[in-house]
């Protein structure tokens, strides 16, 4: 089994061939992988941390928001934390705007959260700015915020039942050890209980209010996000 620095430096290699690739087909395939690689890597690490008590304990890890729709890019964050088993902060600005996310759990599941995003966050920005209403009166800006919504969220969803197939596979461990799904429950719990602790008084977030049309093009682009079907792979 590879050691952690080289399962994450293979993840990293396999996302940038995704996101110089000439076809979909060929990004797809790169992405899948990587995907796959990161479910087993996250995994393999809560089963190495419920091993050894002390090995990884929840914390924070704040990452700067830029405009323009950095409210979008924040949910993009967060929900992608949220599938991989973190918390989010979001830390607001006026205007509605977004000036950095705070993640929070185990730093593995951290490390996961930031490569994912980073590689996410470009193939959404790169497509965003390409998009335009069908109607001309209708504000592009709008259209963009509620386009970044629906990829969020799509890839949210997909990225929860790639984690749960992740988990699925790896059912089967040493007699007399902890089951993985008991791991992760509890890791679950030692986050909620570490993130309660840390943020005492920390409101829950509004629903967004968007009133452009470009949900469904964002959810059809997140399905094309590249965490393909053979990937195996916050309280906002």
């Amino acid at each position: 089994m590879h050691g952690k620095p080289e399962k994450l430096e293979i993840i990293r290699k396999l996302l940038a061939k995704a996101e110089r690739a000439a076809t979909a087909e060929e990004s797809e395939t790169y992405t899948a992988k990587a995907v796959e690689l990161m479910a087993r890597h996250g995994i393999d690490e809560a089963l190495l941390a419920a091993a050894e008590p002390g090995r990884d304990v929840p914390g924070g890890t704040t990452i700067a928001m830029a405009d323009p729709y950095s409210a979008g890019k924040a949910r993009l964050l967060a929900w992608t934390a949220s599938a991989l088993r973190c918390r989010s902060v979001l830390h607001a600005r006026p205007g509605g705007r977004v000036a950095a996310v705070t993640v929070f759990g185990f730093a593995a599941d951290r490390e996961r959260v930031e490569l994912l995003f980073t590689s996410l966050l470009l193939q959404a920005t790169t497509q965003v700015a390409r998009q335009r209403p069908a109607w001309s009166d209708e504000s592009v800006a709008a259209y963009r915020r509620s386009w970044l919504h629906g990829f969020a969220a799509e890839v949210h969803r997909r990225l929860l039942a790639a984690e749960q197939r992740g988990a699925e596979e790896r059912r089967d461990v040493p007699l007399g050890t902890p089951s993985t799904a008991l791991v992760l429950a509890d890791r679950d719990d030692q986050v909620d209980r570490a993130f309660a602790a840390a943020y005492p008084q920390i409101p829950v977030a509004r629903a967004a209010s968007l009133s452009g049309s470009g949900l469904r093009a964002g959810m059809s682009a997140g399905r094309r996000a590249d965490l393909g079907r053979r990937a195996v792979t916050a309280r906002v």
